[in-house]
């Protein structure tokens, strides 16, 4: 581990010794990191931009394309759909589906819950220009949300911007429609509308149909005072067929064949059909060197959600939230600081949610015990749709936070600069339901419930962060920071384990950046220690159960550098070395505690990396992309470890001539077969979940 730091110190060193022969600054902004506008390289954290020239070459149509090749970020989808599982220097880990622990914004607005829950399948990643993320505990956008913040940006109604429209057309029935019109009203109303519909079939494996229907209206208006206020309405339909996992045997006929058909897996129909209905508004004024920045959203959903055992279908769900930001500049040193505040608030109420029994399963009558014990169940061997049965589970929940933040950034002089931030949060949980059936792993069948159940659980959250750089050049800083952040459990996780306690994230890191005209390089070394940490545990039959792990401990270097080889032709490369271990911590197995001190925490390889080439010239364009996922062990217990994957490779080739453009993109360009997920139990029951293979699109877009 220190070879590798200094490995990598001495490489960051000799690059410095060549940007110093470049004059020129190119500036890289994050508009979201500190809540003000700041160049990347004096933000005191890991912070990675995606910028819009990468989205529109790589055709992002789903967010975990666009994160992937960011180390320290794991972004896979076993699904080939928006519906990613998203992992930051191991926080999201535990998310059963969904993204956890991690919090998404879009413009500013919270696009993740309360209880730190985001779907991805209600935004329309053909409207995003550009992606921050920031790594790791302690920011004033995360609300309990220790692995970092995912900003999403788009264009803002009042930029000018031509309209435009875009067809894509692909192999398994890929269809892509996008739609972008801007309109000047009047001298001081602008408005925006952009459409999306997708689809795909997926029919190299069974039940993976996707496809969404997306609309957002955006208005914005300039008052006399020069204040501005911008509006958006949006709406989502999407429906998504999730595919079962596959055995050892099963994935081995996957990596000969490429098709998944006929697996054993029980549940054989899982979904997620949602509608989003969504509105924000967002007002800014300044008043002498104050600026004003209050915030309202609100979204109304509903999903139906055939998952394992159980099918969910809730059609009352509404998310309020507010947010009153103000940035005051000041003096301070004789230098400019600026102080950022806030008040949040926000409450996901839910009412009247339900859980379905299968209503159309293949089941066999099963004999076990002797005597008084013998019992017999009609265990459920696989289902043949997912037709509501029986009702099983009704539940009315209503989670509320509130809370304030207060970040200072300030410079002492032209080279050393600091950020101090805290915020504190209320966190409450209200749930009441009635359990009237639940399925049993072990009979394999449905048995009676516990009845009526209750749930008012409430966590105080801290988190702060006290951050520095000094500009060693022109175009070098270093900096330093210490951070700290709680993470609260889940409802989900709450309904299954209540006794569960909130965990404490503590992050030490160092790092050098890096800005010329011609080179951008970020090298960062962190060291984070996490008490109480919520991890899952896989029971038999792919049951997760939540439990706190006494400590674990993460180290980690990472490391991204793009340089331009000409004006025309870009290289680049990132890697990340994760070394995350339970430093304490029992596991539940088959009935006894097992120590699992010392082990290592199971889907995260030790070395990750990826390469790549864009290539630009009167119009002409192409962009290469390798990416490989070291092996990992696929339990706690440290008994199996994963392969990983090698350079799975990216293509474009395409050409633009004035308002015209038509690229083709390729993924898995050499159509490998591999798993984007592979698990093992504590019986010892192995779990695979297929990655995508070759997938291409060709895309024609025209703007007028």
């Amino acid at each position: 581990m220190k070879l590798r730091y200094s490995v990598f110190a001495c490489l960051a060193l000799n690059i410095n010794i060549i940007a110093s022969e470049q004059a020129t600054v190119l500036e890289q902004m994050s508009v979201t990191a500190t809540k003000i506008e700041k160049a990347t390289k004096d933000v005191s954290e890991s912070i990675a931009v995606v910028d819009q020239k990468t989205i529109e070459d790589k055709n992002i149509l789903n967010v975990q394309d666009a994160l992937q090749t960011i180390p320290g970020v794991i972004a896979e989808s076993t699904s080939n759909s928006p519906s990613p599982k998203l992992i930051i220097r191991g926080a999201g880990l535990k998310a059963r589906f969904g993204v956890r622990e991690i919090m998404v914004m879009k413009d500013g607005v919270p696009m993740t819950d309360p209880d730190s829950f985001t779907r991805f399948d209600f935004i329309d990643m053909q409207d995003v220009s550009s992606i921050e993320v920031q790594k790791g505990p302690g920011s004033i956008n995360a609300v309990n949300s220790t692995g970092g913040v995912i900003q999403l940006i788009t264009k803002s109604v009042f930029d000018e911007d031509k309209n435009s429209i875009k067809l894509g057309v692909g192999n398994e029935e890929q269809r892509n429609v996008n739609l972008k019109v801007r309109g000047k009203i009047s001298e001081n109303d602008f408005t925006s509308l952009t459409f999306s519909k997708r689809k795909i079939d997926n029919s190299w494996r069974d039940n993976n149909e996707f496809d969404t229907t997306q609309a957002t209206l955006k208005y914005g208006h300039i008052f006399k005072d020069d204040s501005i206020i911008e509006n958006e309405l949006s709406y989502t339909e999407s429906n998504l067929n999730l595919p079962a996992s596959m055995t050892k045997d099963e994935f081995k006929e996957f990596k000969k064949s490429g098709e998944q058909h006929d697996t054993l897996n029980q549940w054989q129909h899982s979904a997620r059909d949602s509608k989003i209905l969504a509105f924000s508004s967002k007002y800014e004024k300044e008043v002498g060197d104050i600026t004003y920045k209050p915030r309202f959203y609100f979204n109304t959903w509903e999903h139906f959600h055939p998952v394992t055992g159980l099918i969910n279908d809730s059609d009352d769900n509404k998310v309020f939230g507010i947010d009153l930001e103000f940035n005051a500049a000041h003096k301070l040193f004789d230098q400019d600081a600026m102080l950022v505040g806030g008040l949040t608030f926000k409450i996901d109420k839910t009412d009247d949610s339900k859980k379905y029994q299968y209503g159309d399963v293949e089941t066999k009558s099963v004999t076990t015990g002797w005597g008084r014990n013998r019992t017999t169940a009609n265990q459920i061997v696989k289902t043949l749709s997912n037709k509501k049965g029986a009702l099983a589970n009704t539940e009315d929940s209503e989670t509320l936070l509130y809370g304030a933040y207060l970040m200072e950034s300030f410079k002492v002089n032209d080279k050393l600069g600091f950020d101090v931030s805290s915020r504190v949060d209320k966190l409450k949980f209200d749930i009441n339901g009635n359990e009237i059936t639940k399925y049993d792993y072990s009979s394999k069948s449905y048995k009676d419930g516990i009845g009526d159940y209750e749930i008012d659980n409430s966590f105080t959250l801290l988190s702060a962060k006290f951050g520095t750089t000094y500009a060693l050049t022109d175009f070098t800083n270093v900096y330093a920071s210490i951070a700290n952040a709680n993470q609260a459990p889940t409802t989900s996780e709450l309904s299954d384990n209540n006794d569960l306690d909130k965990s404490q994230s503590t992050n030490y890191e160092v790092g050098l950046k890096t800005r010329t005209e011609d080179l951008s390089y970020d090298l960062a070394l962190y060291q984070n220690y996490v008490d109480d940490e919520i991890i899952q545990i896989k029971d038999a039959n792919g049951n997760s159960i939540y439990d706190n792990a006494g400590k674990t401990d993460k180290k980690g270097l990472e490391f991204n550098i793009t340089y331009n080889l000409t004006s025309n032709l870009e290289i680049g490369g990132s890697y990340a070395y994760s070394n995350f271990k339970f430093d304490k911590f029992n596991e539940s197995a088959r009935g006894d505690l097992v120590s699992r001190d010392g082990n290592y925490i199971p889907f995260i390889p030790k070395n990750q990396y990826s390469i790549f080439t864009a290539y630009n010239l009167n119009g002409f364009k192409t962009r290469l992309t390798a990416r490989t996922y070291g092996s990992y062990y696929m339990d706690n217990a440290n008994t199996e470890k994963y392969e990983g994957y090698d350079l799975i490779t990216d293509f474009m080739i395409g050409y633009e001539m004035k308002n015209h453009n038509i690229q083709l993109n390729i993924n898995n360009l050499f159509d490998k077969y591999y798993a984007s997920e592979a698990s093992k139990d504590v019986y010892n029951v192995e779990s695979y979940k297929a990655a995508s293979p070759r997938m291409a699109m060709l895309t024609y877009s025209y703007k007028f």
